[in-house]
């Protein structure tokens, strides 16, 4: 039986992660749900995005299944995702882009993963404004880099390579310009580097590497880099496959680990019932990988690839001319999965 605490999240979440649960317990495996809540529901219920019950329960079970949340605008609320990362030393964020048969992509044969650094770089929230006579001319935002966050992650990257059978890594930077801290990164990733004569490696610089991700993306197998640059490549990487409607992410440290949807909550389409809950369930394929249910994993993501491939029970973002929703979608995999 695992324990595992579940936030639904806000706009469509509750809708997609519903479905995922329903698909995750349709494989047979145990799960006793500790349902908690985060983002604008608890802002309502609590005043707080973030409330203590919702981080105890993470600390007792050490696994998070989350759907998307909104930050509040103004009032100084961090934004919940951050805070989660960071409080919970979740270091490593894993963007698997894998192609998918029956999709409206031009892109075919893709297979990468994007390892991003989670806790540190421009989104560690060191930022002020600038002000004179107490009027704003200018805002100043400070990028942490630190040779520890810098070795864990670079050191996650190769092990998942090295796991997974994968062949290359390819370090993504910056550091023509910015010396110090993306010079920093590089110069641990190829110390890093040579503790894997059996991978091979290699670096390159971030605008370079947004353009052979476009024109040749079979050339990437793992990529790993700094929090800005990893938050917007695995992004471009989504679109290659089809969208974030496909893909999904999970955020690992040292004693805990968070999986979700990596869009937005989409409050436009809130219970309208055509959400698509792939990437959640996808997510869900990967925590059930993380908690050792290795078998049941793999069986989601084929049955999840036979009904994309199928093309009949898709949302409308997969098929424009569907009349199918989110349940009808997760019924069809959970069909597959018997």
């Amino acid at each position: 039986m695992h324990k595992i605490t579940l936030i639904p999240g806000d706009g469509i979440g509750p809708a997609i992660v519903a479905a995922a649960v329903r698909v995750i317990e349709a494989t047979g495996v145990r799960v006793e749900w500790d349902r908690q809540i985060a983002g604008m529901a608890a802002v309502e219920k609590h005043a707080n995005p973030l409330p203590d019950a919702t981080l105890e329960s993470i600390r007792h079970s050490r696994i998070c299944f989350k759907g998307p949340l909104t930050t509040p605008v103004g009032g100084g609320y961090r934004s919940v995702n951050v805070t989660l990362r960071q409080a919970f030393h979740l270091y490593a964020n894993v963007r698997p882009a894998i192609s998918f048969e029956g999709t409206d992509t031009p892109f075919h044969n893709i297979n990468l993963v994007t390892i991003r650094e989670n806790t540190e770089g421009l989104y560690a929230g060191i930022e002020h404004f600038i002000k004179v006579d107490e009027e704003k001319i200018g805002a100043e935002s400070i990028a942490v880099v630190t040779r520890k966050g810098s070795e864990r992650v670079i050191e996650y990257a190769f092990e998942y390579a090295r796991k997974a059978r994968r062949k290359k890594v390819t370090l993504v930077h910056k550091a023509n310009i910015l010396k110090c801290t993306s010079g920093l990164f590089l110069e641990i990733g190829r110390e890093v580097a040579k503790k894997y004569p059996d991978i091979e490696f290699e670096d390159r610089i971030v605008d370079a590497c947004s353009m052979q991700l476009v024109m040749k993306p079979e050339i990437f197998d793992v990529i790993v880099t700094t929090n800005l640059f990893g938050d917007i490549l695995s992004d471009l990487a989504s679109g290659l496959v089809g969208g974030l409607g496909l893909t999904a992410g999970a955020n690992i440290g040292k004693d805990a680990a968070l999986f979700e949807a990596v869009h937005g909550s989409a409050p436009d389409i809130a219970d309208k019932g055509i959400a698509n809950p792939i990437a959640m369930i996808l997510a869900g394929a990967m925590m059930l990988e993380h908690l050792g249910e290795v078998d049941a994993a793999r069986r989601i993501e084929q049955a999840v690839r036979e009904v994309v491939k199928e093309g009949v029970y898709v949302t409308p973002d997969l098929k424009k001319d569907s009349s199918y929703g989110t349940d009808d979608l997760a019924d069809a995999i959970v069909k597959k999965l018997a």
